[in-house]
């Protein structure tokens, strides 16, 4: 296993993370995954409190002697959080889950915007954190993020942070955080951990022919999987990244890409297969959108590229899953960002460099996504988020 050094507190992170969302749903084999993942020199543990099930379960196998080998990370729901009394409340909890006195990486758990961060301050979450970290019970605080690019640099502007969790791959380079979201937070001095790595599974499986076709010719012959981690890996900025890994065959796999992969290795001739995969995923896309932000900002607060990365997300991933990631980046928000608030007034395309008729296309973003489901989801979705 070869390891980055967290640039904060100095610690060795292996490079790649155990994410623990998808455990098996048989105690014994979840066990003996874990366990060889921890003699193999995984020693990084990604859970949290809305996990059903997985801080309870990671407890009980680290309380078998594993506990000091690894680091834990886990995450805060501030969606549960309306009174000062939660953080404690949900705390123990999750120390008690666990079966640990200590987190050695706390995340506040999808914070998106500014004002969800202003609204935990005047709750007392700073002078909280402090306070656990005084008393050793949090060893470094964080947060992870699933919104778009400018919202990203604020947060991590907005407080001490010592580490953060993003989403980034090979087809996700400019969404979301984003490369440059990245290479600011890495700026600043963050350790940087990644998450869904493959999106989920999707540029692994059932891809176009021509994409396997591609990894083929290559000079060296790696999977899907392989080329997809190695290209998050090839990246300095990168720590750690989490895979939800729930069988045996994949951990092995993944322990092996890990024990080989470095940062900055890749070829003029690998950088060139993914531009090539890229274009042919990019021609089932509904909408060219490169995430450059020019767009931005919108009179009428719409977040255009995060619409139309949630768009695409129907046809390289599913409905549901477009769906899940519109209304968490632009619909949960305190002020939402979604595309019917667009009021057509077309200063977007005068500055957009792929001369996308963003008008056009955010009506066709609220026909796809704004339907009977999403309006319901949306309106039990904020009452969680306390909008």
């Amino acid at each position: 296993m070869l390891y980055r050094k967290n640039t904060k507190n100095g610690d060795p992170l292996s490079s790649l993370g155990f994410g623990c969302m998808r455990f098996p749903k048989k105690f014994s084999e979840t066990q003996d995954q874990v366990i060889y993942a921890i003699e193999h020199g995984v020693n990084y543990f990604d859970t949290a409190y809305i996990y059903i099930g997985s801080e309870e379960t990671l407890g009980r196998i680290l309380a078998q002697g594993y506990r000091d080998r690894v680091n834990i990370a886990t995450k805060m729901p501030h969606i549960f959080v309306r009174k000062p009394e939660d953080f404690d409340r949900i705390f123990s909890a999750q120390l008690k889950r666990l079966q640990t006195d200590r987190i050695d990486y706390y995340y506040i758990h999808m914070l998106t915007e500014g004002s969800t961060w202003e609204r935990l301050v005047g709750l007392g979450l700073p002078e909280w954190i402090e306070k656990q970290k005084s008393l050793g019970k949090i060893r470094q605080i964080g947060f992870s993020y699933h919104g778009g690019r400018e919202e990203f640099l604020k947060l991590v502007d907005a407080y001490d942070w010592e580490i953060c969790l993003l989403q980034y791959n090979f087809l996700d380079e400019h969404n979301q955080a984003g490369k440059s979201g990245l290479h600011y937070a890495a700026a600043k001095g963050l350790p940087v951990v990644v998450m869904e790595p493959l999106r989920g599974g999707k540029l692994v499986t059932h891809l176009p022919k021509k994409v396997y076709d591609i990894w083929e010719k290559a000079s060296v012959q790696r999977s899907p999987a392989e080329w997809a981690l190695r290209w998050v890996w090839n990246h300095p900025e990168v720590t750690t990244v989490l895979s939800g890994m729930n069988s045996l065959a994949m951990i092995e796999e993944n322990i092996r890409v890990a024990s080989q992969a470095e940062a900055d290795t890749f070829s003029d001739e690998d950088l060139a297969l993914f531009d090539e995969v890229r274009a042919i995923l990019n021609e089932t896309i509904l909408v060219p959108c490169t995430g450059c932000g020019y767009c931005l900002p919108c009179p009428a607060g719409v977040d255009i590229p995060t619409c139309f990365s949630c768009y695409n997300s129907i046809r390289i991933e599913s409905k549901f899953s477009g769906l899940k990631g519109y209304l968490m980046q632009t619909s949960f928000k305190e002020i939402p960002m979604n595309a019917s608030r667009c009021t057509q007034c077309g200063r977007c395309e005068r500055h957009c460099p792929q001369n996308i008729a963003v008008r056009h296309e955010l009506k066709q973003v609220t026909r796809a996504l704004e339907g009977p489901v999403y309006r319901v989801a949306r309106f039990v979705g904020r009452k969680l988020y306390g909008r």
